[in-house]
């Protein structure tokens, strides 16, 4: 049997929702998973998100992408600086996950977030991006990493696209014509009307609002199948998440 690839959405530090939805995953040793980022704000297990992570990159093959939110965690275990806009939307809450970490521990999660890739191609032209990126020349001319965690500017341009324009019309658009599909979170399906992945032109949105009121998802890129975590807030019933 083949090996499958499963792109899994923003976690945001709900390690039960992302254990039930590793459970409910056909997985086999040869499997891969891929991982779009947020892995940590929101839920009250942040760390424990990554300790989970660390440890179930121990069975299969593992890609973690670098999002927005895990750049700020970053940022916080090297330097120890506090943004006060990440303390409100979740950074509080991770900084709490660390009560009782050891320094050694930490050390092992700054790693963690350090080795994370901004993004990851494949020989069949899909692209695997926490959030967009905005250069018309392609990847490589990106003037700033931080717009692979923090442009919206490619999902709300293939969201807004007249599907009658193919990559044959002078009019199909630069930064979608290097892949064949492009994979990323970052911005929730919610917002759009969906509480399943969203596919829009080629790119396919697994933000599926685990930080809110949604669930964690994870897509086969094959077969464009998906499993879902039970609702993360259900999971967490004394806490917000990222609900205001």
């Amino acid at each position: 049997m083949a090996a499958n690839t499963y792109v899994i959405g923003d976690i945001h530090g709900a390690k039960r929702g992302l254990a039930l939805l590793i459970d409910r995953l056909p997985l086999s040793g040869d499997d891969k998973l891929i991982f779009i980022g947020d892995y940590v704000d929101g839920w009250s297990e942040s760390a424990q998100v990554v300790d989970y992570l660390l440890d179930l990159e121990k069975k299969y093959e593992c890609m973690f992408i670098k999002g927005n939110h895990d750049a700020w965690c970053e940022d916080w275990l090297d330097t120890g600086a506090l943004d006060t806009f990440w303390l409100s939307i979740g950074g509080q809450a991770t900084i709490d996950s660390y009560t009782g970490i050891s320094a050694d521990r930490r050390a092992v999660h700054l790693d963690f977030f350090r080795r994370c890739q901004m993004y990851v191609t494949d020989d069949q032209k899909r692209l695997f991006v926490h959030a967009g990126f905005t250069s018309i020349e392609g990847l490589a001319r990106e003037r700033h990493d931080s717009d692979f965690y923090w442009d919206r500017t490619l999902w709300e341009m293939a969201v807004c696209m007249d599907k009658n324009i193919t990559k044959e019309s002078k009019l199909y658009p630069k930064r979608l014509r290097d892949f064949d599909e492009i994979y990323i979170g970052h911005t929730p399906t919610q917002r759009f009307g969906y509480d399943i992945p969203m596919n829009a032109q080629t790119v396919w949105n697994v933000d599926t609002g685990a930080g809110f009121a949604g669930r964690i998802s994870a897509l086969n890129i094959e077969t464009k199948e998906f499993w879902q975590s039970d609702i993360c807030m259900d999971l967490y019933p004394d806490e917000k998440g990222r609900n205001k």
